[in-house]
């Protein structure tokens, strides 16, 4: 009997190891770069106070609105899913990507929607169909520029009134309601 299960045992490990070296034989290939193809970003209530020396131009509001953005690093497409939370109830809101300078000539109007009565936004797109890479060129953060030297894209929650997605820039400037990015982001397009 306890030679049974001793085969039986062994049997089991062999079974589940070859079941487990096929799956992995299966799996997709690692990303090119050896990274994740997910990005997050955080996304702040920010306020345009004088630069402060502990927390730095436009600190984020304590306690503000706030919101999470998972998108895809790279692709034809930039797939997104965006959750906002405490906006303000029952408001328009529009995600973006703002190149620089104001008023943010050539920007993109990535999805829009309403917050719900609790001030909470989901806005997701499996294909935004893109034809450049984020930042694009002519966006001032195309290129390290002194005192940063950062480089990358901005991604804003606006007011949907204060964005003209057809003529792509901004015509109003109403930044304590809105969210900014807590960093740039690099978004590279690959066509297949």
């Amino acid at each position: 009997m306890r030679k049974w299960l001793v085969l039986a045992a062994v049997f089991a490990i062999l079974l589940s190891s070859s079941v487990a070296l096929a799956a992995f034989r299966h799996a997709p290939a690692p990303p090119p770069n050896g990274e994740e193809p997910i990005g997050v970003l955080y996304l702040f209530q920010k306020t345009p106070l004088p630069a402060d020396p502990t927390s730095g131009p436009w600190p984020i509001v304590p306690g503000g609105a706030w919101g999470l953005l998972r998108y895809s690093l790279w692709g034809e497409d930039f797939s997104f899913d965006f959750k906002g939370r405490q906006l303000a109830p029952k408001t328009e809101y529009t995600l973006i990507y703002y190149p620089d300078p104001w008023p943010g000539s050539g920007l993109l109007c990535f999805a829009q929607g309403k917050s719900n009565p609790a001030g909470n936004l989901n806005l997701a797109r499996d294909e935004f169909e893109m034809t450049t890479s984020l930042p694009a060129r002519g966006d001032a953060n195309f290129a390290a520029v002194y005192p940063s030297g950062a480089v990358g894209a901005k991604l804003w929650l606006v007011l949907s009134s204060d964005v003209d997605c057809n003529a792509r820039q901004m015509i109003q400037w109403n930044p304590e309601k809105y969210l900014f990015e807590f960093n740039l982001i690099n978004f590279e397009y690959r066509a297949d």
